[in-house]
């Protein structure tokens, strides 16, 4: 089996959640003996006839091109549309009524949910990570539910023995919060966790790459008054200390907008932390009960459910949980499955 993955450009920038997916999605399944290139816009056109399935990393205007080009040339594909909204399935689906409407008596005008929906439509499978955001595919975009699977994100097994002391010796810190992201994205509502964090006398690590705009030089300042918060300008994903950090950590946090279902979390969770998150975007999916949940527009909420935490003993119950569930060994199996249906 031959299977070429393919995204937008953004994401080897930012290098977030969908760049590591692809990169541990492809070593688990090149693991099985499943061949797995990345799309070349410059070579793989002319050898797409080599493959058995594309499989594309979202659905958006930045790969809605590509898709297109998929679809007419009889290519077939599969995809993870990485979507979540606010909005009521009733509203998605009114907008998108609205969209057809304008598409039709007004050709070139684009409305975002029409493009998810036509990149869902024109695939062989739709991938959604969580329940919720295949309702949202489904009652939403009104994507035929025969054509949605849901397979979870994936986390790699490294965390599961993380050596707490290598973080341990080189901060002289345990038992402290942890947030670990990006500092910049608004979705990550890192400004309301500093300031939540100020009534909180407890050590805080911030472990993020940042965003050169207004909204990081906030949190930068929120940082720099309080005596409390230690930043670490970014950690490369494969990195050790980084996994040290989870370890040494007692409460994870990630108080976002909406996280689907949050990458970080499972790994620090895999790691033995305890987790405070979102409710939002299908997080309860995955962490269950053994999740602290805030409410993300409130410090206090998210004040009270880390405090609720710290003062917790950690368990294995969710370590245990997900490497039960969400290993990327697992999450393969299931995958080359899906793949094996649509190509026959």
């Amino acid at each position: 089996m031959k299977i070429c993955f393919a995204t937008y450009a953004g994401v080897p920038f930012t290098q977030g959640g969908p760049y590591v997916k692809i990169f541990q999605l492809k070593k688990s399944l090149e693991d099985k003996n499943i061949q797995v290139d990345l799309f070349s816009y410059w070579g793989t056109p002319q050898k797409t006839k080599e493959y058995d399935l594309f499989h594309l990393f979202g659905a958006n205007l930045g790969i809605y091109n590509l898709a297109n080009q998929f679809k007419n040339r009889n290519l077939k594909y599969v995809v993870n549309p990485i979507i979540f909204s606010t909005h009521s399935n009733i509203h998605i689906r009114m907008i998108s009524c609205i969209g057809n409407i304008f598409k039709k008596i007004a050709p070139g005008f684009w409305f975002d949910y029409n493009i998810f929906a036509d990149i869902c439509n024109w695939s062989e499978m739709v991938l959604p990570n969580t329940q919720a955001e295949g309702n949202l595919c489904s009652k939403g975009l009104k994507i035929p539910s025969e054509k949605i699977t849901v397979i979870p994100n994936g986390v790699s097994e490294k965390f599961l023995n993380s050596d707490k002391n290598l973080f341990i010796k080189k901060y002289g810190l345990e038992d402290f919060i942890l947030f670990v992201g990006h500092i910049g994205y608004e979705r990550k509502n890192v400004l309301n966790l500093v300031k939540a964090c100020k009534n909180i006398n407890h050590k805080v690590v911030i472990i993020g790459k940042k965003i050169d705009n207004e909204y990081s030089r906030k949190i930068m300042a929120e940082i720099n008054s309080n005596k409390n918060i230690l930043f670490i300008d970014g950690l490369e994903h494969n990195s050790d200390l980084l996994a040290s950090a989870y370890a040494a950590c007692k409460v994870f946090v990630l108080p976002s907008i909406f996280e689907t279902p949050g990458r970080a979390a499972l790994e620090a969770g895999l790691a033995g932390a305890n987790i405070v998150i979102t409710p939002y975007g299908g997080t309860k999916e995955y962490f269950k009960e053994f999740a602290e949940y805030v409410e993300p527009h409130s410090t206090k909420s998210i004040q009270s459910a880390i405090e609720k935490s710290l003062n917790k003993p950690k368990t294995e119950r969710l370590q245990s949980h997900i490497k039960e569930n969400y290993l990327w060994d697992k999450i393969a199996e299931q995958t080359i499955s899906l793949y094996e249906k649509v190509i026959k």
